[in-house]
């Protein structure tokens, strides 16, 4: 058996459905057996890092392993931004670069690179296939890395040596699923139950790692009487049916939860590796609850760090703390959440405007509208900003975007990547207009498979949140805007149903027309480009910096762009 059949065979073994990625000389092998197999299907894309971005996609919501491939050189190395998402996302990807004919490889020969290198920043495992002996033993070794660790795997592969033979074909095995009960002793549980008994002003500040254990926390919180405020990787696993939370905090969220968080004798964080370490709490006391062990302690100064599974450890742990009598700062965070929630839907009402199309109105609608089990991909900056604010999440909805690694462009792939593995679930995409135009091409795709992905543009014609960072750091607006050309006839030209939303008295008309259209859907919506999204607290550094944006553009001409800010920010 040769090598690329092999791979295939076991590929197919292991559950993988499809291959994202794109055909080159050096996958030919590859893609020849794919084809002869039957059983895995080949997605093509315009551009490798979607198809990176796409498989990410499809581990996250799916949960199993996902593959993207590309061919040698510049192919592996498009994969990387994608694949640099994924493994800071958690998602179980193995991704085949394969390489130049083997013979040539230390010549500088065409499109050579050191793919070892190239990926051993964005992957658990990276190694080289360059003889028979050594298959199955290193795709087998690279998918458990995969699986077992929650990360990126890669596997660089010759083209000629994926035709050579497989030597050990008695080495093949299923990949192995395991799933250990992981959580801290009965002493450390105890120590922590202590401490909870001890203080009566408790937060809990849940992260993705609560993917599955909803109902633990809500017992443990009716317990405690714990406020609940969550990381936005965290809002499609907690906000839902949950009387306790109290949002999100940091640039995306709102005054409520930095407040729990301030106020609190006792923060736990629950699987959160929350990067920013400016929006703890300065007083309170830190727990920290993780599956890994590295993450303990690396973002604030904890009173103790535990290692465990987030479901198994609060189980264990709920019957050991006491009941708490007094509700009093579960109950004045609740208040200070439902004010600041009547602020933000006053800035999505439909009578806010009859000029102006604000994409708080657009995003607000777009949540009444979506299907409740929705998935939602958002790209990176202020589409992340409406995404936490105004989609509120259901038991069935998901939302994805790149949250920890920050690229721009994410959006459209990973809505390719969710609408191929659930071609019946309603995809929608919030794309920025920088992000978009990235990977443009990718429309492409979405009307070469037909997806009915639901892509609503944000056209604000600049790069806002790089706006937003110029204001807040005192220097003029300049380098952000965007020349955009018209989205929609650009959509209508290659064969895909657009909708161009200016007016906000169109907004309800225009959605509704969208999400019941069966086929992809381009909205390009041309928002407020002065519209804000405040954070939950500013400093005084930010506030001068913002007097000094305003003195400076006042000086430069712009006194215009300045009034407007003001009154659109401050004045409504």
């Amino acid at each position: 058996m040769k090598i690329a059949q092999m791979l295939v065979e076991t590929l197919v073994e292991a559950g993988v459905q499809r291959i994202h990625g794109i055909v080159g000389d050096s996958a030919n092998a590859i893609a020849y057996e794919i084809k002869k197999n039957g059983k895995i299907r080949w997605v093509s894309y315009r551009n490798e890092e979607a198809a990176a971005f796409a498989a990410g996609a499809e581990a996250q919501l799916t949960g199993k392993l996902a593959v993207c491939i590309a061919s040698c050189g510049p192919g592996s190395i498009h994969l990387m931004q994608g694949l640099y998402d994924s493994h800071r996302s958690y998602a179980q990807v193995l991704a085949i670069a394969t390489h130049i004919p083997s013979g040539e490889i230390g010549t500088s020969y065409f499109q050579e690179t050191d793919p070892k290198t190239l990926f051993k920043g964005c992957s658990h495992y990276c190694e080289q296939i360059t003889s028979g002996a050594q298959m199955p033993r290193v795709l087998q070794t690279a998918m458990q890395h995969a699986v077992s660790r929650k990360g990126v795997a890669v596997v660089v592969l010759s083209g000629d040596v994926s035709e050579q033979e497989a030597l050990l074909p008695k080495y093949r095995h299923n990949l192995l699923l395991q799933q250990p009960v992981i959580r801290p002793s009965h002493r450390e549980l105890e120590a922590l139950a202590d401490l909870i008994n001890e203080h009566e002003k408790i937060t809990l500040f849940c992260g993705n790692g609560c993917e599955d254990a909803h109902d633990e926390l809500m017992a443990l919180c009716e317990k405690i009487k714990s406020p609940v405020v969550v990381t936005l990787r965290g809002k499609q696993f907690i906000e839902y049916d949950n009387p306790y939370f109290v949002g999100l905090t940091a640039l995306i969220g709102y005054r409520s939860g930095y407040t729990a968080m301030a106020k609190c004798d006792v923060l736990i964080m629950l699987g959160t590796d929350f990067p920013y370490k400016d929006w703890f709490p300065h007083d309170a006391k830190i727990v920290q609850i993780d599956l890994r062990a590295e993450n303990l302690g690396r973002r604030a100064n904890i009173h103790t760090g535990l290692v465990g599974d987030v479901k198994e450890t609060i189980s264990a742990l709920t019957p050991l703390v006491k009941e708490k009598k007094s509700d009093k700062h579960l109950k004045s965070i609740l208040k200070d959440y439902r004010n600041i929630r009547e602020d933000l839907d006053k800035k999505a009402a439909p009578d806010r405007s009859s000029t102006v199309l604000y994409p708080e109105y657009l995003a607000a609608e777009i949540n009444r509208k979506m299907a409740h089990d929705a998935i939602l991909t958002a790209d990176v900056g202020t589409p992340c900003i409406w995404s936490a604010r105004y989609i509120e999440m259901t038991k069935g909805r998901r939302l994805l975007g790149s949250f920890n690694h920050g690229s721009m462009a994410n959006a459209m792939p990973q809505a390719i990547g969710a609408q191929v593995a659930f071609p019946d679930r309603q995809v929608v995409a919030f794309a920025g207009d920088g992000g978009f135009t990235m990977l443009m091409g990718e429309l492409l795709t979405i009307r070469h498979y037909k997806l009915p992905i639901k892509l609503f543009i944000f056209n604000n014609r600049r790069l806002e949140f790089v706006a937003l960072e110029k204001m807040v750091e005192g220097f003029p607006i300049d380098g952000v805007e965007l020349d955009n050309p018209d989205f929609a006839k650009m959509a209508e030209a290659i064969g895909i149903k657009a909708l161009t939303l200016r007016d906000p008295a169109d907004v309800q008309a225009v959605v509704a027309e969208a999400f019941a259209y069966d086929g992809p859907v381009v909205i390009d919506a041309y928002v407020n480009p002065m519209e804000l999204s405040m954070p939950p607290k500013v400093d005084m550094a930010e506030a001068k910096g913002f007097a000094l944006w305003a003195i400076r553009e006042t000086f430069d001409g712009q006194i215009g762009e300045v009034l407007n800010t003001i009154k659109t920010n401050f004045l409504t």
